[in-house]
């Protein structure tokens, strides 16, 4: 009989046995090797975490948000990898990263949850309740304890192993599901923004309308639509419909297009093939702006509101997070336990939080594991 089942060995699953070494703890998952997503992430250096960090970051309820990563937040993370002899380093645009690897921080992750036992490379099939607390069927045994964390993260990276089985134990013990789907991912096309395709490898700073939101960042073209850190933004708003972009942020176009002898392509500060690749599609000549016609002139200003539907997104294999998840109207965010089942809580991205490029997610997936955790230890 175990104090605490944790169901998941990847940031929040061994943050949460870190922070309770003190307590008998089994940690399953199904993926033979823990962490494992980590040590991809951030190309290869992970960003832990960000130096601008409150609710606006994330997707999901900004109340709740926010009491759980006042319980720890970015200062305290530093603090706590640096005490145990990880001293990430700070990028320009305030990201935190491992300094030579993303295994620095998946080997100290492991090398801190040694005390626990562990049951990888089971298949988890069922989770359900007994007089004493909690039982676990896997595919190579059961388990028993008095309380169980649910940190199985979501959907991205299905190579990986990620799997749909947290949202199935959240629905079986009543708790509300929000739809799951690809979130920080590149978004496909449709066929009248064909002209972006010929555009692959080329990157724009731009700034992105969607909905309420406007997100600044690099749009990077790709063969299958766009990317880079402004589209996976935009994807974590993104639920269908229309997108705006503004190619030229911080720019009055009439501005630098002056001159009555020099071409726009000339004039216009973008690479030149997004230049010449936007004026074919928009049937505009290459010519000084005072000779365009007025419809003409007209379509040169979508370069500052450049309207489209998306057609998708590049889907799970490409996504670096699951927006979607537990709904937190189910959970205490101070102690991250259902309020529908004592002793079951839940952690990490497996709950409907979801946070931006930079760093964000890993920083939730700390923070809710070591509220559960807090709580799990004063019991």
């Amino acid at each position: 009989m175990y104090d605490l089942i944790v169901l998941g060995a990847g940031a929040a699953g061994l943050m949460a046995v870190a922070s309770l070494p003190r307590r008998r703890v089994l940690l399953i998952d199904h993926n033979p090797k823990p962490a494992a997503k980590i040590e991809i992430s951030g190309g290869g250096y992970c960003n832990i975490t960000h130096e601008r960090l409150d609710e606006s970051f994330y997707l999901g309820d900004p109340r709740f948000i926010r009491t759980v990563l006042n319980t720890f937040d970015n200062r305290q993370l530093l603090a706590w990898l640096q005490k145990r002899g990880l001293t990430p380093v700070k990028r320009p645009g305030g990201q935190w990263f491992c300094r030579h690897s993303a295994k620095e921080l998946s080997t100290l992750l492991r090398e801190s949850a040694a005390h626990a036992d562990w049951a990888l490379g089971r298949e988890i099939i069922e989770l359900f309740q007994t007089p004493r607390g909690f039982g676990v069927r896997t595919d190579r045994g059961e388990w028993h304890g008095r309380r169980v964390l649910v940190a199985t993260g979501g959907l991205s990276y299905p190579k990986i192993g990620a799997s749909g089985i947290g949202f199935e134990i959240a629905r079986a013990f009543g708790h509300e599901v929000v739809a799951p789907r690809p979130a920080l991912v590149g978004l496909t096309l449709q066929k009248e923004q064909a002209w972006m395709k010929t555009l692959a490898g080329v990157s724009v700073p731009v700034e992105v309308a969607v909905g309420r939101r406007r997100v600044a960042g690099n749009l990077l073209f790709a063969h299958k639509g766009v990317s880079g850190p402004a589209i996976l933004d935009t994807s974590l708003y993104w639920n269908g419909g229309k997108i705006t972009v503004d190619f030229l942020p911080g720019v009055r176009l009439k501005s630098i297009l002056k001159s009555r002898t020099k071409s726009i392509a000339s004039l216009l500060p973008l690479p030149r093939r997004l230049t010449r690749a936007f004026l074919e599609a928009q049937n505009i000549p290459n010519l000084p702006y005072a000779q365009l016609s007025e419809a003409q002139k007209e379509r040169l200003s979508y370069l500052k509101s450049y309207a489209f539907a998306p057609a998708g997104t590049f889907g799970y294999t490409k996504a670096e997070v699951t927006k979607g998840g537990v709904a937190t109207v189910g959970i205490d965010p101070l102690t991250m336990q259902s309020r529908l089942v004592e002793g079951l809580f839940f952690a990490g991205e497996v709950v409907d939080v979801t946070g931006r490029v930079g760093g964000y997610n890993f920083q939730w997936a700390f923070a809710s594991a070591v509220t559960a955790a807090e709580a799990v230890a004063k019991c």
